[in-house]
C-alpha cells in the first residue's frame, strides 16, 4: 500500500514502467507493435494480432471515449473512499485498447456513455495513475467501440467437432452430496468438505475405497475463505490414494473439475472420480473482523490485478456492472429485468429448507435495496455462506450397476473465443458464456427448445441474464421481453431457472451446487421444487473467468 494515500499500488517491471511513469511528462503512452502499428494493452511479449516480437512504446493524445462506468457505493480502500467512479476508456488512437480508470473532476450524473474524456496523472510515490475527466470540448456522443466477436456472430468462430466419438459418451454422473450449507457456521472448511464427500459416496453406493480420483477448483493456495485445501489437504484426511488427481483454477470454471474429471475416466485413468468444491467466505470475513488473520501491510500489486485495483476495481461487481450498463445502453434492458431473475431465485429458495435466503421478495423490496455499484443493488449479488458440494464422475459401465441412476453427459461446451482479460473482454455480456455455449451445441443434436429445467451461474443477476441469451433461449439483447413478468422461467415456465434459489439466494456454492441441482431435478428428487418430466437440464458454471457448461439427460 502506498504511505502517501494509502491506494493499492501496481508493482513497477520493466515490462510496464513506461505505462505508469509516462505522467511524469504528462503524456500518456501505451505499447506499440513495430510490425503492424497496433497498440497493445495491457503490456505483452508479442502482438495478438499479427504475432510480431518488435515491440515499443507511443506517446498517445490523452483522448478517449467513456465506454463504461460504475458508482461504487460498498466497497473502500484506504485513501478510495466510497463512492468513487470506477471507469473504462476506449483510447481514440485504437479502440481496442481500453484502460480501467476513475472518472474524475465530475459529478457521477455529469456521466455519459460515448462522451469524451482526457487523461489526468495523480501521482502517488514512483506511479502516476492515468485518471480521466470530461474533455473541455464535448461533440455528439461516440459511438461504443465494438466486440472483436460481435455476440450475434459468435457461433460462426466455433471449432466444429474433430471426430464423431465423444468423451462425454463414456461418462456418467453417479453421486452428489452437500455438507450443511449457511452463513459464518464456523466451522472448519475441510469439515464441511468431508462432510459432502462422504454424503456423494454413500449417495452412489460406493465407499471410499472406490474413489481412485479427486478433482477440485481452485486447489490449494486459495486465500479469502475460497477453498479448503485443495487435493493434498482431501486426500491428507481421507487417504484416498487416487490414481489421477486436479485441482486448479485454469479450467472450466468452478465447476471445471468434472470435465477434467469427464476426460481422466474417458481416458481410462480413473473409474470414480470424486469431484468437490468448498467455500468459507462467511466465516472469513467474520473472523477477519475479528483480526484473526492479522493487519499487517499488503505490497504492490502485481498480475491482472495491477491494472485494476489501483482504481478501486477490487471486485467482478466493478467489471459486471459496466458490462449490464452497455447492455442496457445498447438493447433497452433495465433493472427490473434484473429483478425478475432475482425474485425468481427467491420463490424457488423459499422451497428449499437450506437456502440462506427464504423470505418472500417483492419488485419495490429488490429496487429499494441498497446500492452495491451503479446499476446493481444488494439482490443483484449472490450470498456468501459457508458449505461443501460434492459430485461423482464415474465410467459409464460401472454407473448402471450403482445405488442411483446415472445421469449422463450429453455435451459440454468449453471453447475460449473471448478475450481473457477482464476490461479488454465482451462488452454488453459476461465475458466467458458467449463461446463456451456455442460450443456446447456443436456437440449434440439437442437444441435450446429441448431443455426442460437450467442451472445457470449467477453470481450477479446480469450473469444469468447472459446465460440466457448466449445460450439461445431467447435472442442477443431479447432478454428484457423474455424476463419480463418472470413467467418465462419459473418453475412452471418454459425455461425453468435455478429451481433450488441459485446462488442469489440458496448461497454461493460456486457453481457446483447448481451442478447438484440439475442432478437433483434429473433424478426427480426436487420435492416441491420439482419440474415435472425433466429429462435434460443445462448447467453452467463461472464466466468473466474461463467457464464451462453442461449438458445432462437421463438415462431413459
Amino acid at each position: 500500500m502506498a504511505a502517501a494515500s494509502g491506494r493499492p499500488l501496481p508493482l513497477i517491471t520493466e515490462e510496464n514502467a513506461f505505462f505508469w511513469t509516462s505522467g511524469a511528462d504528462g503524456r500518456l503512452r501505451v505499447q506499440e507493435c513495430a510490425s503492424c502499428t497496433a497498440l497493445i494493452h495491457p503490456p505483452q511479449p508479442v502482438c495478438r494480432y499479427c504475432r510480431g516480437h518488435r515491440m515499443g512504446t507511443r506517446a498517445v493524445s490523452g483522448h478517449a471515449t467513456l465506454i463504461g462506468f460504475t458508482v461504487n457505493h460498498r466497497f473502500s480502500l484506504p485513501g478510495l473512499p466510497a463512492p468513487y467512479v470506477v471507469a473504462q476508456v476506449a483510447i481514440e488512437e485504437d479502440p481496442r485498447v481500453r484502460l480501467t480508470t476513475n472518472a474524475v473532476d465530475c459529478e457521477p450524473g455529469q456521466l455519459t456513455l460515448g462522451m469524451r474524456m482526457e487523461v489526468v496523472f495523480e501521482q502517488v510515490e514512483d506511479v502516476w495513475l492515468p485518471l480521466f475527466r470530461p474533455a473541455a470540448e464535448q461533440g455528439a456522443p461516440a459511438a461504443l467501440p465494438v466486440d472483436d466477436i460481435e455476440p450475434e456472430r459468435m457461433r460462426h468462430r466455433i471449432r466444429p467437432m474433430v471426430t464423431p466419438e465423444k468423451f462425454e459418451d463414456k461418462v456418467a454422473l453417479t453421486g452428489i452430496g452437500s455438507s450443511e450449507i449457511g452463513r459464518r457456521l464456523m466451522v472448519p472448511p475441510l469439515a464441511l468438505t468431508v462432510q459432502a464427500c462422504e454424503r456423494a459416496v454413500a449417495d452412489a453406493g460406493l465407499t471410499l475405497d472406490d474413489i481412485d480420483g479427486l478433482a477440485t477448483y481452485p486447489g490449494a493456495g486459495a486465500f479469502g475463505g475460497f477453498a479448503e485445501g485443495g487435493v493434498t489437504a482431501l486426500e491428507t484426511a481421507l487417504g484416498i490414494r487416487p490414481t489421477w488427481h486436479s485441482g486448479g483454477g485454469e479450467t472450466f470454471g468452478p465447476g471445471g473439475s468434472l470435465i477434467a474429471a469427464m476426460l481422466a475416466v474417458a481416458g481410462g485413468l480413473a473409474r470414480h472420480v470424486l469431484c468437490f468444491r468448498t467455500l468459507w467466505e462467511a466465516t472469513h470475513s467474520e473472523l477477519a473482523r475479528r483480526g484473526a488473520f492479522g493487519t499487517g501491510a499488503a505490497g504492490r500489486v502485481d498480475g491482472a490485478g495491477s491494472w485494476l485495483r489501483p482504481f478501486g476495481a477490487t471486485s467482478a461487481a466493478h467489471t459486471l456492472a459496466q458490462n449490464a450498463q452497455r447492455h442496457f445502453h445498447r438493447y433497452g434492458t433495465t433493472r427490473e429485468t434484473l429483478g425478475w431473475i432475482a425474485l425468481n431465485q427467491r420463490a424457488n429458495a423459499a422451497l428449499h429448507p437450506t437456502a440462506v435466503y427464504r423470505d418472500p421478495m417483492t419488485m419495490d423490496d429488490y429496487l429499494a435495496a441498497r446500492t452495491i455499484t451503479t446499476p446493481f443493488g444488494l439482490y443483484d449479488c449472490d450470498v456468501p455462506c459457508d458449505g461443501a458440494v460434492a459430485v461423482i464422475v464415474s465410467a459409464v459401465d460401472a454407473a448402471r450397476d450403482l445405488a442411483r441412476p446415472p445421469v449422463l453427459v450429453e455435451a459440454v461446451g468449453t471453447q475460449i473465443t473471448e478475450r481473457l482479460a477482464w476490461d479488454q473482454s465482451t462488452l454488453t455480456h459476461e465475458p466467458q458464456v458467449l463461446g463456451q455455449s456455442a460450443h456446447l451445441w456443436t456437440r449434440t443434436s439437442l437444441r435450446p427448445s429441448d431443455v426442460d429445467v437450467a442451472q445457470l451461474y449467477d453470481g450477479f443477476t446480469f450473469n444469468c441474464l447472459s446465460w440466457i441469451e448466449a445460450l439461445g433461449f431467447c435472442g442477443i439483447g431479447e432478454a428484457k421481453d423474455f424476463l419480463d413478468g418472470g413467467k418465462n422461467i419459473a418453475r412452471d415456465g418454459v425455461l425453468p431457472l435455478n429451481t433450488h434459489g441459485g446462488q442469489l439466494s440458496h448461497g454461493r456454492t460456486h457453481g457446483m451446487g447448481l451442478i447438484h441441482e440439475a442432478v437433483v431435478q434429473l433424478r426427480g428428487d426436487g420435492g416441491a421444487r420439482q419440474v415435472p418430466g425433466a429429462r435434460v437440464a443445462v448447467a453452467s458454471s463461472g464466466g468473466l473467468t474461463p467457464s464451462g457448461v453442461l449438458l445432462l439427460r437421463t438415462d431413459t
